[in-house]
C-alpha cells in the first residue's frame, strides 16, 4: 500500500481523470524505470541517474517519441513526489526532452476514401454496420477508442451531432455527415436485438473493441485494393487533411479533433503545404 507508483497512479486516476490507457502505459514505464534503479531509494535518485536511463533507452534503439513519452511519465512521477514532500528535490528538473522526428501522418487522398466507402458492403445489418463505422471514422475524425465507446443514445439524429469523450475524459461535440447518419439508421433498424446499449456491436451483441474495428477496416481496404497500410487512425488523419485542403480553419479542426494544443493540429498544415508546393512546382513555368 506504500508503493509510491501505486499512489501516483491512483492520484492520476482520481484527480487528473487519466484514461485506462494512460494509466497502463505509465505503470509499465515506471516499473521499467524502477528496475533500472536496481533497488536504489527514490531519495537517492539524481539528475545523472535520469540521464543514464535515457541513454540506456537510446541504446535500445527506441524512437525519440517513445523516449519522450517515458521521460514525461518520469517527470510527472517525480513532480508528484516532490510536491507531496516525499522527496527533497526533483531529479528531472533540467532534463531536456529528446528532439522529435518530424514525421508526416499517413492519409488517404479523396479518391481513395471514395473507393473505400463504396466497396463491397453486404446489404444486411453487418454490412450497414461496417459502412457506418468507416463513414463515422472519416466523417467525424473521432478516434477509434471514442467510436467504440459510443452508445446508441450518444447520437442525436435530429441535430446530426454526437457527444464524444476523448483523452483525459474531456467531452466534445462532433458532427456526422448525412451519409453516415443514413447508414447508421439502416444499421440500427436491421441489427439483431441486443441488451447492449453500445452503438456498434458484434454478432454476439457485445460492444465492438478497437481491434475488431481495425479488422473490419482491413477487410474493406483489401476489397477496395487500396495500396496503403491503413489503420482507423489514418481515417482521422485523412479527415483533418481534407478539411484543411478545402479551406477549413485550423482552430476549428483542432476543436473537431479534440487536440489540447494547436501545435498538435499544425502537423496537418505541413501535409497541405507539401501538396501546395508540389502543385506549384508542377504548374509554375519558372518553379
Amino acid at each position: 500500500m506504500d508503493d509510491p507508483v501505486i499512489k501516483f497512479l491512483r492520484y492520476l486516476e482520481a484527480e487528473r481523470n487519466a484514461s485506462p490507457h494512460t494509466l497502463y502505459n505509465y505503470k509499465i514505464d515506471l516499473r521499467e524505470f524502477m528496475l533500472f534503479l536496481e533497488g536504489r531509494r527514490l531519495q537517492e535518485v539524481t539528475h545523472q541517474h535520469v540521464r543514464f536511463y535515457l541513454t540506456r533507452l537510446k541504446e535500445k534503439n527506441l524512437s525519440h517519441k517513445s523516449i519522450a513519452r517515458k521521460l514525461s511519465c518520469i517527470r510527472s512521477f517525480f513532480r508528484y513526489l516532490y510536491k507531496k514532500g516525499t522527496l527533497p528535490h526533483n531529479p528531472t528538473v533540467g532534463t531536456l526532452t529528446p528532439k522529435q522526428e518530424k514525421k508526416l501522418p499517413l492519409f488517404l487522398n479523396e479518391p481513395e476514401v471514395s473507393t473505400l466507402l463504396d466497396s463491397g458492403y453486404s446489404d444486411d445489418w453487418a454490412g450497414f454496420r461496417d459502412r457506418a463505422i468507416i463513414e463515422t471514422l472519416y466523417g467525424s475524425g473521432m478516434r477509434v477508442g471514442e467510436l467504440v465507446a459510443l452508445d446508441v443514445s450518444s447520437v442525436d439524429f435530429f441535430s446530426g451531432f454526437s457527444k464524444v469523450r476523448g483523452k483525459g475524459k474531456k467531452e466534445r461535440i462532433v458532427p456526422f455527415t448525412e451519409t453516415a447518419l443514413t447508414v447508421l439508421r439502416s444499421y440500427l433498424k436491421s441489427r439483431p436485438g441486443t441488451a447492449s446499449k453500445a452503438l456498434f456491436v458484434s454478432r454476439r451483441g457485445t460492444r465492438l473493441t478497437t481491434r475488431s474495428v481495425a479488422r473490419i477496416l482491413g477487410k474493406y481496404v483489401r476489397l477496395a485494393s487500396v495500396q496503403k497500410k491503413i489503420s482507423p487512425h489514418v481515417l482521422r488523419h485523412s479527415f483533418a487533411t481534407h478539411l484543411l485542403n478545402r479551406g477549413a480553419d485550423l482552430r476549428a479542426v483542432q476543436e473537431l479533433l479534440g487536440h489540447a494544443n494547436l501545435s498538435t493540429t499544425q502537423i496537418y498544415t505541413h501535409v497541405t503545404m507539401d501538396r501546395l508546393k508540389e502543385a506549384y512546382d508542377k504548374a509554375h513555368p519558372r518553379a
